[in-house]
């Protein structure tokens, strides 16, 4: 592409993409091929010709070494293109030719270096779009408009084409898999799942089906088949596509009678209350090993374990397989506009003009203690040099145990602690994140990381016992060690994409009357209202310490804790 299209940035911001995710790459340009190898060249059509013959010969030795070579130049003529790609196709080197088409009074526009300028002022001779020719492209593999699309979506473009190509696995993508049916074809679609077979799901299938329709689960397209099983059993991983964090299993339980009916079944229609919700392709039905399942995902097969209760109440066997999910899911709850899809966040991100996203992951309500950890991640980013981070406040919205509070009230608390300022309204994104609690701690915690990943979050906050609950059995503990979650996601498969920023402990400090980050020196000074102490003062319509959570906040925590009481 011209001078000022933008080849040497998205190259080296591929580079950078691809090197993060363990992908050897190295980016060539002019000023690290001229200033050496290629530095006895001048810029006449037969020096362009043996600076682009010099580059192809050594992209061709990195490619051969495993090496993405990403060579960015101008490259005016299409017999020096076509020369390099023939380099390559004589010892069977994959060779991709990308076209930054960027128009000519763009490139002037941006003119960095002031090239143009001097072009147009004669200083420089033969300068290519101004007084020498270029040769567009006749049929590149890939064309890039830099004026349309940003930095990270023409990087997501070629990644693409290499993944296609078999270059990178699919674990190199940053794509959301939308397993929704296209408005254009979901009439047909839902004629057909009136047809098939039915298999009506639980809420919980429900949930877990909204979860793989809008694409947090990318790159699964369905409910696991016992191969996808396994491996997320065993290794808490994906591994056909690269190494994917898929810590916990998505799957969908079926009892002996159904699996009998649908065993030959080629399509199922999934409903739910009798309404066709999607169509799940080539089902494979695989025997459901609760007890060893649960083991393993729990470390415990505890009875009294909400989740674990669930499991053991379930069908005897599993059905995977592809799904099609017909339409939007919604609840109609009064909170539907707070359930924003993976894509819908990345584009809210966009708008916002977001350079970092942190994401907090919660099922309580909020406390100062919670806000100040916010404030002080966004503070860590600032200070190491970005402009505009942005916040993504995502409370768990599927099933919860029974004493946890409601997710419309939590909705109502975490909207009245944005209208106090206690969080930036401006760049906070408030949406609720679909999945089920399971309370699998550190197992679990890995999926909660991972899954805020396809919203484009590179950040990730990690608290005190994520994903935890209290044992089932007497005497009173935690069932996980409370910092295992932090310590498992600092070292997890699949995860590189997210920095893990750790949880730093916040207590009331009685002396500033607000929380503060624990100072062991005047331990004294601290005082760690606990949530049993919360609740027994909303119960009995008392407020907090002043500072502890904002006054509106409490106000709704503290009315529905009393409508318990006269229930």
């Amino acid at each position: 592409g011209l001078s000022g299209a933008g080849k040497t940035t998205v190259a080296f911001a591929l580079e950078e993409y691809l090197v993060s995710r363990g992908i050897p790459s190295y980016g060539l340009d002019g000023d690290n091929i001229r200033t050496g190898l290629n530095k006895n060249l001048g810029f006449a059509p037969e020096d362009r010709e043996e600076n682009i013959r010099r580059v192809a010969e050594v992209g061709k030795l990195f490619a051969d070494s495993g090496v993405v070579a990403l060579c960015s130049f101008v490259s005016p003529f299409n017999k020096d293109r076509d020369l390099a790609r023939q380099l390559h196709k004589e010892v069977g080197l994959p060779f991709f030719e990308i076209f930054v088409d960027t128009p000519l009074e763009e490139c002037e526009r941006r003119d960095v270096k002031g090239l143009y300028k001097k072009a147009r002022a004669g200083i420089i001779k033969g300068f290519t779009g101004i007084d020498q020719p270029y040769e567009k492209p006749t049929n590149p593999e890939v064309v890039l408009k830099t004026v349309e699309n940003s930095v990270s979506e023409c990087v997501q473009q070629i990644v693409q084409v290499l993944m296609e190509h078999g270059i990178v696995n699919q674990s190199a993508g940053d794509t959301v898999e939308d397993l929704t049916v296209p408005d254009e074809v979901l009439e047909s679609a839902k004629a057909e799942a009136d047809h098939l077979p039915k298999l009506e799901i639980t809420k919980l299938d429900m949930e877990w089906l909204q979860v793989l329709g809008e694409g947090w689960a990318t790159p699964m397209t369905g409910f696991m088949r016992e191969r996808e099983f396994l491996q997320c059993q065993h290794f808490n991983c994906l591994l056909d596509q690269g190494t994917i964090n898929q810590s916990i299993p998505i799957v969908l339980p079926v009892a002996t009678q159904e699996k009998d009916r649908l065993l030959k079944e080629e399509s199922i229609t999934l409903t739910y209350n009798g309404e066709c919700k999607a169509i799940l392709r080539n089902p494979e039905f695989y025997e459901h090993r609760k007890e060893e399942r649960c083991a393993r995902q729990f470390g415990t097969t505890n009875p009294g374990h909400p989740y674990i209760k669930m499991i053991m109440e379930s069908g005897d066997w599993l059905v995977g397989g592809d799904i099609e999910v017909l339409g939007r899911i919604k609840w109609n709850d009064g909170l539907d506009q707070y359930r924003l899809t993976p894509k819908e966040l990345r584009a809210k991100f966009r708008e916002l003009g977001a350079d970092a996203i942190f994401a907090f992951q919660l099922r309580n309500p909020i406390h100062n203690g919670h806000a100040l950890l916010m404030t002080d991640c966004k503070r860590q980013l600032l200070d190491r040099g970005y402009q505009n981070p942005v916040l993504l406040l995502h409370p768990l919205g599927g099933w919860t145990k029974d004493d946890d509070v409601p997710l419309k009230v939590r909705m109502e608390q975490h909207q009245a602690i944005l209208e106090d300022g206690v969080l930036e309204k401006s760049s906070t994104v408030l949406a609720i994140f679909p999945s089920p609690m399971m309370y699998a701690g550190p197992t679990e915690v890995q999926w909660h990381a991972r899954a805020r990943m396809c919203t484009g979050a590179t950040f990730y906050i990690v608290g005190r016992d994520p994903a935890g609950m209290p044992h089932p059995d007497p005497p009173k503990r935690d069932l996980y060690e409370a910092t295992h979650g932090g310590k498992v996601l600092s070292m997890a498969p699949g995860l590189n994409k997210l920095e893990i920023i750790p949880f730093r402990v916040a207590a009331y400090d009685t002396k500033a009357k607000a929380m503060a980050f624990f100072d062991p020196h005047r331990k004294e000074d601290f005082d760690f209202i606990s949530g049993t102490r919360m609740r027994g003062l909303a119960k009995a319509g008392e407020l907090p310490p002043d500072g502890f959570m904002a006054p509106k906040a409490w106000k709704i925590l503290s009315e529905f804790y009393q409508s318990l009481n006269k229930a």
